[in-house]
């Protein structure tokens, strides 16, 4: 896409060179690749996948809240999606070895790529996070294929509306996803250690698996 400011920016990288798997993580509104690192991708076990995190343009992903009309984060929320789909690609392997991993914005935007992008994932994890657009819209569409999917949320965030996050989680589950959602009272904007064990255990058991032969 022309003009695409999030393509300009850094990519930082972790794990080896040729994987048999691989996770995209997307960090939140005013973060970056760092800030994952340190709240999530250094709290985990040594695991055998590469991580690709993106750094977005202005350390944001798009100017609105995430439950406005689509419309008004154009073209940002398009540059996102393809930023996270040219990852996706370059890490040229099945989607069942790719997870999608996101925090707060970063959420979101994996969220709503997978919705958009239906298949079977390694694993979509969802820290703080909901699929995209106001109130009213369909997230209908193809299956899922029984991909696992993590959404972990505070009862009580001020950026992330609980009922977003259950919405989102009934979605994927008609879409038929293998959803696990957990909500965590009083907790802050921030990733816990209960949603670091379960980012872990999704990671492990994809980078694991035995996958059938063609």
């Amino acid at each position: 896409m022309a003009g695409n400011a999030h393509l300009r920016c850094a990519v930082h990288r972790r794990g080896p060179a040729s994987p048999a798997a691989g996770a995209v993580v997307v960090h939140g509104r005013d973060q970056s690749p760092e800030w994952m690192f340190e709240h999530l991708l250094d709290r985990l076990p040594e695991l055998p996948l590469a991580y690709v995190v993106p750094e977005a343009d202005g350390q944001s992903w798009y100017p609105g809240r995430f439950m406005e009309p689509s419309e008004a984060n154009e073209p940002w929320l398009s540059w996102t999606m393809e930023r996270i789909s040219r990852l996706v690609d370059a890490l040229a392997l099945p989607p069942e070895r790719v997870a999608l991993v996101g925090f707060s914005q970063g959420a979101c935007s994996v969220l709503q790529y997978a919705s958009d992008h239906p298949t079977r994932w390694g694993a979509i994890v969802g820290l703080t996070g909901g699929l995209v657009g106001p109130p009213g819209t369909s997230w209908d569409g193809p299956s899922l294929e029984r991909t696992p999917v993590f959404l972990g949320t505070s009862d009580a965030d001020e950026w992330v509306p609980l009922p977003r996050v259950q919405e989102t989680a009934e979605a994927f589950r008609r879409r038929g996803a293998e959803v696990e959602l957990a909500v965590y009272q009083g907790m802050g904007h921030e990733i816990c250690e209960a949603e670091v064990a379960a980012t872990a255990r999704l990671l492990a058991v994809m980078a694991t698996a035995t996958v059938a032969p063609d």
